[in-house]
């Protein structure tokens, strides 16, 4: 467009404004003519760009029709070469898989074997040849063939031995010392008096941190200080099952606990009775010991209830029999007490017992339908606590009213029998005094008649 000088000050007159438009306007063409220029060259360039990429899209063509007819041609030629090959290995493709499918399956077994805890690695041969062997139409060496050969007849061989080798340990506390090691076929390993295990992913071994019962334990430490002797020794053939099992069964004192607060107060209450039942029995030991003293005796002796007994009919030698009789009931009521002190507790014990059993039995299985009622029955250890509770209750109930039933009865035989004597030597006592008085009236009348006669 035309340019324009403008000069307020000064306006322009018409011959100034042509000339003005004259020049806006070469001007102007000149730049139209700079701008056709680079146009018409740019056209040029995109025009010569065209024809390399249309170039380059037909040689990109012919390239991959000649792809196409080569990747065809090795088809067929492949074809062709596996035909061949599978024709020449024959039976042997068979042989090959089976060996491959033993190696994967040996693979497992090497890992997991506690072999593996004296000749680590194995399960690395087995899991590459198994991989190599599926992933390629590679075949198997003349030594890996070997190898797997010699790896399975090890395994078989270890299995009927009793080593010992030393290897590092990782103790129930997590530190890991070098020790030696007892490996007893592929069925168990010990280590200083305790059971060991092998872990497959990591191929570490560790103390199990539950150890079975002390009576295994002592059987492992036997078996690791023998040298050449027998020893006994808890062998599990399952392979570790067993084991585990025995590992998470409770002990005692989790068992007890199994029973909540209702556990504790039966056992309590059932120590208390023991206790008393204890006493009682050295008590009535001590008092039948010296009653039978004071049988063989002629002199009362008043340590006993028999000699106190005895002691009332030498205080009262000249009442009659009716009034004796009376006196050693009374003595016989008065020893009563010492004699069956406490029995009723413990016989009450015995009843109770089973009682605090059916508590916790019942509060045990609110538990259990209160789980029941928040969570379903889909997880069974949330309903494992409130039966738990449930029936350990019911035994240690149990198991305190049986001894307490038994010991309440012989209690109660030897406290009776102990009466039973008394009672017959009071019996024996008024029965002589009963004589000795009918024996002096007879007297007496003789001694009146012959009175009278004379």
């Amino acid at each position: 467009m035309p340019t324009f000088a403008a000069d307020e000050k000064t306006p322009l007159d018409l011959d100034q404004l042509l000339s003005q438009l004259q020049t806006g306007k070469a001007k102007q063409n000149q730049e139209n003519k700079t701008r056709e220029q680079a146009f018409l060259r740019e056209r040029a360039d995109q025009d010569k760009m065209l024809k390399q990429a249309t170039n380059t899209r037909d040689n990109a063509l012919k390239l991959s029709e000649k792809l196409e007819t080569n990747f065809e041609k090795n088809e067929f030629q492949l074809a062709d070469l596996s035909e061949a090959l599978n024709k020449r290995m024959g039976s042997l493709k068979e042989l090959f898989g089976v060996l491959q499918q033993v190696s994967g399956d040996a693979k497992g077994k090497m890992q997991s074997s506690n072999v593996s805890a004296q000749f680590p690695g194995r399960d690395v041969f087995f899991e590459e040849l198994a991989q190599s062997m599926g992933g390629s139409s590679k075949l198997a060496s003349i030594e890996q063939i070997e190898t797997v050969w010699f790896e399975l007849q090890r395994e078989m061989t270890e299995q009927g031995k009793v080593v010992k080798f030393n290897t590092d340990v990782v103790e129930a506390n997590g530190n890991k010392v070098n020790k030696e090691v007892v490996r007893v076929g592929a069925f168990a390993l010990v280590s200083g008096g305790q059971y060991l295990e092998l872990n497959p992913t990591t191929g570490t071994l560790a103390e199990l941190v539950r150890q079975p019962a002390s009576r295994f334990n002592d059987s492992a430490e036997n078996l690791q200080e023998s040298t050449d002797s027998i020893v006994p020794f808890a062998l599990d053939p399952t392979g570790g099952s067993i084991l585990s099992l025995l590992v998470q069964a409770p002990s005692i004192e989790e068992r007890i606990d199994q029973g909540g607060t209702v556990g504790y107060i039966i056992i309590a209450v059932g120590l208390v009775a023991f206790l008393i039942a204890f006493e009682r029995f050295v008590s009535l030991a001590r008092m039948n010991y010296k009653v039978k003293r004071q049988l063989k005796e002629t002199e009362a002796n008043i340590d006993n209830p028999l000699g106190r007994v005895l002691k009332v009919n030498q205080q009262f030698p000249d009442v009659a029999y009716e009034t004796l009789e009376l006196k050693l009931s009374e003595s016989i009521l008065r020893e009563m007490p010492l004699i069956t002190k406490n029995l009723t507790l413990i016989k009450i014990v015995s009843v109770i017992a089973p009682l605090l059993g059916l508590l916790g039995t019942v509060t045990g299985m609110i538990n259990t339908f209160q789980a029941i009622t928040l969570f379903g029955t889909g997880d069974p250890k949330l309903m494992a606590g409130g039966i738990s509770t449930a029936l350990m209750t019911t035994v240690l109930g149990l198991v305190v009213a049986i001894p307490t039933v038994v010991l309440s009865s012989m209690l109660n035989t030897r406290s009776k029998n102990i009466m039973l004597i008394l009672q017959e030597q009071s019996a024996g006592i008024i029965a002589e005094r009963s004589e000795q008085q009918l024996e002096r009236r007879q007297n007496m009348k003789v001694t009146s008649k012959n009175n009278q006669v004379a």
